[in-house]
């Protein structure tokens, strides 16, 4: 993942506190996120309670390993606490849930589990966990279904879920959970995550400092790049990665300024032509749903100041989107 590439599993004798630098050796990013976890692992250190938590952020921003890595951690304190992993996306029912996860897993059992993609799960599981992570003053809870009842101590067993949808979960549901928002990440965080592994190369400043303007904030994206920048190096026999070979290596694969999307790139050239266009008018020379505008375009484009949303929700390009569309055919032409 995103580290600075040193072991993450190391003995706590290094530490004589248990602060977010034992939970998280090295993970770049995400301060704040990592002192507020390492105060409650503090705590947890002491006393054996812990809270559940729900993690949230966009895709690929580490909710998943950080979440793992502080299940992990639990077991300092009780070495026969097992971290269990569930995908939601795979639960259909109550009763699968029951008879899959709860009944082997969890009953009578030391154990951490780690619930991804929380907002598929299915709204009778929901449910479910409503009464479950409802405990009396002693930290337990009993659920029945199907004539077979369990006992839930929260002294041996700790709930975490992982989701990018934070909208999708039960209110009362995420009132019962220490809520988790990852910070987003800075170009200077995300430049230190491309250099990760490519200590065989040099990578100039400027080339990672533009790289990192276009992935979108996201450390996976980071990840992702070194893969390519790796072969680029390779393949031409480079050991200094310069903001030249960047750009061409741009060209190479496509990657636009800022990191859009040819989608996002076709929005802006579609209101480039017509100012004022609505959104079922988008949806329909685009084929994409409305739903998928809205949620996986428009906000990336907004949020980067390229296009808004003025009276009766007509869209329209800003001053910057025509100046970035200006830019890149200006460039597209010169390397021709």
């Amino acid at each position: 993942m995103w580290t600075t590439g040193k072991p993450i599993y190391i003995t706590m004798k290094k530490f004589k506190t248990y602060d977010s630098a034992a939970i998280f050796p090295d993970m770049i990013g995400q301060v704040q996120t990592k002192s507020i976890l390492g105060e409650w692992f503090k705590g947890y250190m002491a006393n054996g309670r812990m809270p559940h938590f729900m993690f949230t952020a966009p895709r690929g921003c580490g909710k998943t390993f950080m979440a793992s890595l502080l299940a992990d951690a639990l077991k300092w304190r009780t070495p026969s606490k097992r971290k269990i992993v569930f995908n939601c996306s795979q639960l259909r029912n109550l009763r699968q849930f029951w008879n899959e996860i709860v009944i082997p897993h969890i009953n009578d059992k030391d154990v951490t589990v780690l619930f991804d993609e929380a907002h598929d799960m299915p709204k009778d599981v929901m449910t479910a966990l409503l009464t479950i992570t409802n405990p009396n003053k002693d930290g337990r809870t009993t659920f029945s279904y199907e004539d077979y009842t369990v006992d839930f101590d929260f002294s041996r067993q700790t709930f975490m879920f992982a989701t990018t949808e934070g909208q999708s979960i039960f209110p009362p549901l995420m009132d019962r959970m220490e809520r988790v928002d990852l910070q987003a990440y800075s170009e200077k965080e995300l430049g230190k995550i491309v250099r990760v592994g490519l200590e065989d190369y040099k990578l100039t400043d400027d080339a990672v400092a533009e790289i990192a303007t276009t992935l979108r904030g996201n450390p996976r994206a980071a990840a992702k790049c070194r893969d390519k920048i790796t072969g680029y190096c390779d393949g031409n026999q480079i050991k200094v990665f310069t903001l030249d070979h960047w750009r061409d290596l741009c060209g190479k694969y496509h990657i636009l300024p800022l990191g859009l999307l040819n989608k996002e790139l076709e929005l802006l050239r579609l209101l480039s032509r017509k100012s004022g266009t609505r959104l079922t008018e988008l949806s329909a020379i685009t084929c994409l749903s409305k739903g998928a505008i809205q949620k996986d375009y428009e906000l990336f484009l907004m949020k980067q100041g390229l296009m808004e949303i003025g009276k009766n929700s007509e869209r329209a390009l800003t001053v910057k989107g025509r100046e970035y569309l200006q830019k890149l055919d200006g460039n597209v032409k010169s390397n021709k």
